[in-house]
């Protein structure tokens, strides 16, 4: 239905329990192989630099190249190791996951990494990303063991497990082939470790040295926190065999074009993480100079939504030359146990999360840019807070075009009901978040900041239009364009 000719602009619930407005990567991925060393605490420490990807589970495998060894729980890291299981995990070869569930039911059985027997021996996997013909492969499968695998990681394990043909690297090869969506996998052996990227590139993966050995991971700042040297990213459709010989690579050609997420560079990574040779700090501070100019508005100070929008925000302060102050203190402990707030609490909202600086709002007309709004609950509750603090004027400025379709390929935005923009105009949603003015930043000044041509980018969630190859398999899924006026 067209928004125009409605009387009136929606009005949000807050999520159910337990969950929040706002989008989530599902996992970070790393592995280690360092002869000689024991590397279960630098996989833990790997793991704690990619904790924002994944906050549901995580697990650690070790090979001491004869018996492979796995640790994992649901929860963060800190709840689930102990000194005492790190020491439990003696061996020089790892395979790490912290897992945000896209697929399959959030429990244990699910945590990653997945270990599965093969006639080569024993093998432990980790997924970061989502299939879109999980259903097509489990025909693969033997009936019981297809009812078994609940998740697409599960699915992939299995259909590796059960080649009986070829070394690991060749079983790879052809599983890699037959598998469609998102996959960036470390997997260990006994005595070899891999990394494999699907054919887009969808989610990230980086390969760097360790001492004298190597190291994959989601993402660069993982290599930087146990001291390892970033080498490069995997490339689309590249597996990396590292093992006694050293680290080698294969490429799989398949035609298919890069597809990488933008939304890594607006939100997922972590600002430090490099890619295509730059820090993603550079292109968040490069988006809010471009919503500066795309969307200007007379104000008094610019803040941003800690932490994800800080480096924007600070950008559109330099481009329109208004002062950056902090608005909105974080509470970074929010979220690190398992006591969830009752009903009574989570109508509080982002109250838990964030608290006004009332002194530097008072009597202010405000910029408020933040990321993205996916239903719109937090971010009304955000204008709420800084309008009840003082503020004059809001004005929120985000730094990506209208989100108007969900990710099919390992993030868990929200359905087309749910997403805010998939149903109602700017202005509506300006109206529904009670700002003065709301903006979003073009497709195009987004490309533009992060420094790659607009091919290489999957932006599915903001045009409806995926990766080819993967658009076909979700025919019924999407959503035609709605006459949705801006």
């Amino acid at each position: 239905m067209s928004a125009q000719g409605r009387a009136r602009p929606p009005v949000y619930s807050p999520k159910p329990a337990g969950s929040e407005d706002a989008v989530y990567d599902a996992c970070g991925v790393c592995g280690i192989y360092a002869p000689g060393e024991n590397v279960a605490r630098p996989t833990y420490f790997a793991l704690y630099a990619l904790q924002h990807r994944g906050q549901e589970s995580a697990g650690i495998a070790v090979s001491d190249g004869a018996d492979l060894r796995c640790h994992k729980q649901m929860g963060l890291l800190s709840q689930i190791f102990t000194e005492q299981i790190l020491a439990d995990l003696p061996g020089y070869l790892s395979v790490g996951h912290t897992r945000y569930s896209t697929t399959g039911s959030s429990v244990v059985y699910n945590a990653q990494p997945l270990l599965a027997e093969s006639s080569l021996g024993t093998f432990a996997l980790a997924h970061n990303g989502n299939l879109v013909n999980t259903e097509a492969l489990r025909a693969f499968l033997p009936g019981e063991v297809a009812g078994r695998a609940e998740s697409d990681s599960d699915v992939m394990a299995q259909l590796l497990a059960g080649l009986d043909h070829g070394n690991m690297e060749q079983r790879i090869a052809e599983i890699m082939q037959r598998c469609i969506g998102a996959f960036s996998i470390v997997l260990a052996t006994e005595r070899q470790l891999f990394g494999f990227r699907d054919p887009w590139g969808v989610r990230p993966l980086c390969v760097g040295r360790y001492g004298e050995g190597w190291m994959l991971a989601s993402e660069s700042c993982a290599l930087n926190t146990v001291g390892a040297e970033f080498v490069r990213e995997v490339s689309p459709g590249e597996i990396i065999i590292i093992d006694e010989h050293g680290m080698r690579s294969r490429r799989i050609e398949t035609g298919r074009q890069p597809a990488h997420c933008i939304f890594e560079y607006i939100y997922f990574s972590r600002p430090d993480t490099v890619y295509a040779g730059q820090e993603l700090y550079l292109a968040r501070y490069r988006m809010g100079r471009a919503i500066a100019r795309e969307q200007p508005v007379e104000a008094d100070v610019v803040i941003g939504v800690p932490d994800s929008a800080t480096a924007a925000a600070i950008g559109y302060a330099d481009e329109s030359g208004l002062p950056y102050i902090e608005g909105l203190m974080k509470n970074r402990y929010i979220g690190r146990t398992f006591i969830s707030p009752d009903q009574s609490l989570r109508a509080q909202g982002v109250k838990l999360k964030f608290n006004p600086l009332v002194a530097n709002l008072r009597g202010k007309r405000v910029v408020l840019v933040d990321d993205s709004i996916v239903r719109g609950t937090t971010t009304r509750q955000l204008v709420a807070m800084l309008r009840k603090a003082g503020a004059r004027e809001v004005h929120v400025r985000l730094t990506c075009p209208p989100m108007r379709h969900p990710c099919f390929l390992g993030v868990d935005t929200a359905t087309y009901e749910q997403l805010i923009a998939a149903n109602f105009s700017v202005p509506e949603i300006c109206k529904a978040i009670d700002a003065d003015s709301l903006g979003y930043l073009s497709e195009e000044g987004l490309v533009a900041a992060t420094g790659r041509p607009r091919g290489e980018f999957c932006m599915g969630c903001f045009t409806g239009r995926y990766p080819e190859g993967i658009h076909e398999q979700l025919a019924g899924k999407v959503r035609e364009p709605q006459a949705i006026t801006s």
